[in-house]
């Protein structure tokens, strides 16, 4: 997996500085913005890591920022930063998917904390997303052949039955399941159950 960035965005030049100086103390990466603007410039979404958004910038807020991620499918773990703190944006800022809302000043150790916490939430969610991808491409590189075995397979019926339902031999049949099964990944039946339970649930979410 590629190397965790921490996104900072904050107009205040001094609080870039040290939250950059902050990240690194615990060996962190941490690449940091002036703007909204600039940041969507440079953001890469398939580094895993985290973002740190001040919620009030002039121009487009942090809030405003991260709801246009989420837009665009590309939220992560976000935390909003603000010396303004106030009841409704905490609201908002939780609906659009922030895992924390801390107000100025802060303790480091517990931003520090919160920060590592987010980004191996963000390397579980991405592995399980690759998870996922990985179950779904193996099932989109069955043939219709293979496909139509496999549905036989998953009624319960034995290659002989299959064969008889299909016009081929029983021969064909033992092939094209023993394709499918290297396809997928699986060693037994119940292997092959378990992972057609899955991709069905996939297809369905």
């Amino acid at each position: 997996m590629l190397e965790p960035v921490v996104y900072i965005v904050d107009d205040d030049p001094d609080m870039r500085d040290s939250l950059r100086w902050l990240m690194t103390t615990v060996g962190l990466r941490a690449s940091v913005y002036p703007s909204a603007a600039e940041f969507l410039d440079d953001f890469r979404p398939n580094h895993p890591g985290c973002l740190v958004f001040d919620v009030r910038m002039p121009g487009t807020s942090g809030l405003d920022l991260y709801e246009r991620l989420v837009a665009r499918g590309q939220g992560m773990p976000v935390i909003f930063i603000t010396a303004f703190a106030d009841v409704p944006m905490a609201v908002r800022a939780m609906k659009s998917g922030a895992i924390e809302f801390v107000e100025k000043p802060f303790n480091r150790q517990e931003l520090l904390d919160r920060v590592q916490r987010a980004i191996r939430e963000d390397a579980d969610r991405r592995r399980a997303q690759a998870d996922r991808d990985s179950i779904r491409n193996r099932f989109r590189s069955l043939t219709d052949k293979e496909r139509e075995v496999l549905e036989f397979v998953k009624s319960g019926l034995p290659n002989k039955a299959i064969s008889a339902e299909l016009d081929i031999t029983s021969r064909a049949v033992e092939m094209r399941r023993s394709s499918l099964m290297k396809k997928l990944g699986v060693t037994s039946l119940a292997e092959l159950l378990r992972l057609s339970i899955l991709s069905e649930s996939l297809d369905n979410s």
